[in-house]
């Protein structure tokens, strides 16, 4: 990577190819697409395979039969099943001067047990609010894997792109090295300037290994995250870059307080204080009301018996209080945990609103201030070393001070676009693709 010695040095042949190699690279580290190749994943594919695939969003999506069977039995006519009773006697009646009379009866009776304090409506409440938790916890869960898919996903892109510029600038280097050992063999130059030379091409090549261990283990991330293949590890293409943001951060706070998580937290609050208010109308008795009818009495003079009853035990002893108490705590709890959750997620953004505008800054005046001056630096540096005023060390400084200066250009570029991600995330803000 540190070559623009190497070209100063090089046979006059190579100065061209130094000087095109220098304005690709520079090129390519500004520009906001990385890759082209449309056999590449895009960010839109990575999210709709990871709706379909994801296994956490999957795992939260399967609440929704729980949530919706206890809607279903709360909503039922009466929560409590009717009992049908059937009774069947064999009666012996002995006579006097008769053989034993054996008579055959029976009953048939019909039960049913009706709540008398609202103890409906109140299931009902809480499996309604418990069904709209659930889905917003879905929706919430749908966002933390879109935003973690996006920041493996960068991640990926990022170092595709360092990897490119790094093999190419590789190449270069390996040109260059060779030009400066034949040089060298002619007694053009030290052994110093080949030993140089010969160092940072393998310093480039040692670059350029870790970078490939770093992407492949990038890579097999984002195909876990995404459920592909063992086998497959993807390429992505897309712009690292982010796009102007169409917020600021009022409209951010108000994002915020909409997010799903907190929705859900209202939700799961309403669904617990229509628990409390189930358990506490749980002291108040049920009331059960049967009606029967059966045949008594010997066959040639069956007694037809009809008979309703009404039975209503007494709330002496147990008044639901660990139920009632079970009940208190959950709402006291959810209660605590929205209050909580909402302070948190509010100073979330603020935070990463601040990081961000500062990322952008500096991203800003790398691209704008540091990196020209940089350029200027080399190229003075270039005329001043043939005119013999400075050594190859200084000249070696300078250059690797460019390098370092475009090195960080694409880290504080990556760093800005995984804030944006986390940022939108906290936010609860829904980008459309045109944004990314």
């Amino acid at each position: 990577m540190r070559f623009s010695f190497l070209c100063r040095n090089a046979r006059s042949g190579l100065r061209p190819v130094c000087r095109a190699a220098a304005a690709s690279l520079v090129w390519f580290l500004l520009s906001p697409v990385a890759f082209a190749d449309p056999a590449a994943l895009t960010l839109e594919g990575a999210w709709q395979r990871a709706e379909e695939a994801n296994p956490t969003l999957r795992a939260a999506q399967a609440a929704i039969p729980a949530a919706e069977g206890e809607l279903r039995d709360a909503r039922a006519p009466l929560w409590n099943n009717p009992q049908v009773s059937v009774e069947r006697r064999r009666k012996e009646v002995p006579q006097v001067s008769n053989p034993t009379q054996v008579n055959r009866e029976w009953n048939v009776g019909l039960a049913q047990t009706f709540e008398i304090a609202g103890q409906q409506g109140d299931r009902r409440a809480a499996a309604e609010q418990s069904l709209a938790a659930t889905r917003q916890v879905i929706a919430e869960t749908r966002r933390q894997v879109r935003a973690e898919v996006e920041s493996r996903f960068v991640r990926v892109l990022s170092l595709q792109s360092r990897i490119q510029t790094e093999e190419s600038t590789l190449n270069l280097i390996e040109d260059a090295a060779k030009a400066v050992g034949k040089r060298v063999a002619a007694g053009e130059d030290s052994r110093l300037d080949g030993n140089l030379a010969r160092v940072e091409a393998e310093r480039a090549r040692n670059q350029v290994a870790l970078l490939h261990e770093q992407l492949v283990q990038a890579r097999a991330e984002l195909a876990a995250l995404l459920q592909l293949p063992p086998d497959e590890l993807p390429q992505v293409q897309g712009a690292l870059d982010p796009a102007a943001v169409p917020y600021s951060l009022e409209d951010l706070l108000n994002a915020a307080a909409g997010r799903p998580v907190l929705q859900a937290l209202g939700h799961r609050e309403q669904a617990a204080k229509s628990r409390l208010d189930l358990e506490r109308a749980t002291r108040y008795p049920d009331v059960t009301v049967g009606l029967s009818t059966g045949r008594e009495g010997p066959f040639d003079a069956r007694e037809k018996i009809v008979g309703l009853s009404a039975s209503l035990p007494l709330p002496l002893f147990r008044r639901n209080a660990g139920g009632i108490g079970r009940a208190t705590t959950e709402l006291t709890q959810t209660r605590i945990e929205r209050e909580a959750t909402n302070r948190d997620v509010r100073a979330q953004v603020i935070a990463l609103w601040e990081r961000f505008t500062n990322l952008k800054v500096r991203v800003d005046r790398l691209k704008e201030s540091v990196l020209p001056s940089l350029q200027e630096n080399r190229r003075l540096s270039a005329i001043s070393f043939r005119a013999g005023e400075i050594g190859l060390l200084q000249l070696l400084l300078v250059n690797r001070q460019v390098l370092d200066g475009q090195r960080d250009l694409l880290d504080a570029r990556t760093d800005l676009r995984l804030t944006q991600v986390a940022l939108e995330a906290a936010a609860g803000w829904q980008s459309t693709p045109a944004t990314r």
